[in-house]
């Protein structure tokens, strides 16, 4: 099973900029903004904010169908889900079984998914390109 110091090793692998900033939790800096890396026994979450959702009476429906679409045929590790009024990515990895390789392969694909996403789902959510972008 990975431990905090396995997780951390594999962060320093990885060469990109992290710091702890509660027990178990790591913010990664990445391209798209920051990935925080939780790890949450018996898993291990990963999580990238995309952006702020609209307040007020937007209709959204065709942003939604968008990212469920994009689930399904275009996100290798995770989901695009809500909480909170924000719009994430989200990956869960099983701690038992944990490697290098597939933690390295979660959080690429997540910033490789908000990057290459991030100007349609704007777009459908009628906000302009630059703003919330990755912030958590």
């Amino acid at each position: 099973m990975v431990t905090r110091d396995d997780l951390e090793s594999f962060l320093i692998r990885m060469d990109l900029d992290w710091n702890e900033v509660d027990e178990g939790m790591f913010l990664v800096q990445g391209p798209s903004g920051g990935v925080v890396v939780h790890l949450s026994d018996p898993v291990l979450l990963v999580r990238l904010k995309v952006m702020d959702l609209p307040n007020g009476e937007s209709d959204l429906g065709e942003l939604y169908r968008a990212l469920l679409e994009l689930n399904a045929t275009d996100i290798v590790h995770g989901a695009y889900g809500i909480e909170d009024g924000e719009l994430i990515l989200t990956d869960t990895l099983e701690l038992q079984n944990l490697d290098f390789e597939e933690l390295q392969a979660s959080v690429e694909s997540l910033q490789f998914a908000a990057s290459s996403h991030l100007g349609r789902i704007k777009d459908l959510a009628g906000v302009g390109v630059g703003s919330s972008e990755g912030e958590d």
